[in-house]
């Protein structure tokens, strides 16, 4: 015969199973983000930036994360969206995209009109190869936001106090699962017993 837990016990259970599924959750959102932010800009040597402006409206409005990656100037073509610095050495950058490739006449070298999708006219001036960073290679809405608050200063900290968090926060998920499994166990284990002691009680 067997007993069913008690309504407390099943209650701890549940609320159990929630937590650690909650838990596995926000680990993989943790790990998905960072792994969009860091890992992979970093396997391509390229770079997360933040849309400040709506030049870009509106597929790549203010907020959005943009990923860009080196690229050779001879595959960036018409309608590739680039970024590009305002002038060269500048920290200052700017996320538009190419609307004319053309030469210079005097230099040889390859010029690149470009122009905000949410505006009227082209920038005033054509960006020059030295000034391009990269094309943007994937965009994420919302998150530049986070990207924004957290500074190259606030990273050298974040980053490995984020990373041991993950670390002991994993370990101390997987160790209550093996816990919480030792323990179903040794029920099982001690269920026969206390079956056949009540057995030989009721004969008595």
């Amino acid at each position: 015969m067997t007993k069913n837990l008690p309504r407390s016990g099943r209650r701890r259970e549940l609320a159990g199973i929630v937590l650690n599924g909650l838990s596995a959750g926000v680990l993989l959102l943790i790990l998905g983000l960072g792994v969009i932010t860091i890992a992979l800009p970093a396997l391509v040597g390229g770079m997360p930036l933040t849309v400040l402006t709506g030049s870009m409206r509106p597929h790549l409005p203010p907020g959005t994360l943009v990923v860009i990656k080196p690229i050779p100037l001879e595959e960036i073509g018409v309608g590739d969206v680039i970024t590009f610095q305002l002038e060269s050495g500048q920290s200052t950058v700017v996320t538009h995209r190419v609307i004319e490739r053309s030469v210079d006449s005097a230099s040889g070298e390859v010029r690149f009109t470009t122009q905000g999708d949410n505006n009227n006219t082209p920038d005033p001036e054509p960006v020059r190869p030295v000034q391009v960073r990269g094309t943007v290679w994937y965009a994420v809405p919302y998150l530049g936001w986070v990207n924004q608050a957290v500074d190259g200063q606030t990273r050298s900290w974040a980053i490995p106090t984020l990373a041991g968090a993950l670390f002991a926060f994993a370990a101390w998920t997987v160790g209550s699962g093996l816990r919480e499994q030792s323990r179903k166990r040794r029920a099982q284990t001690d269920a026969p017993q206390a079956h056949g002691d009540d057995e030989r009680g009721a004969a008595s």
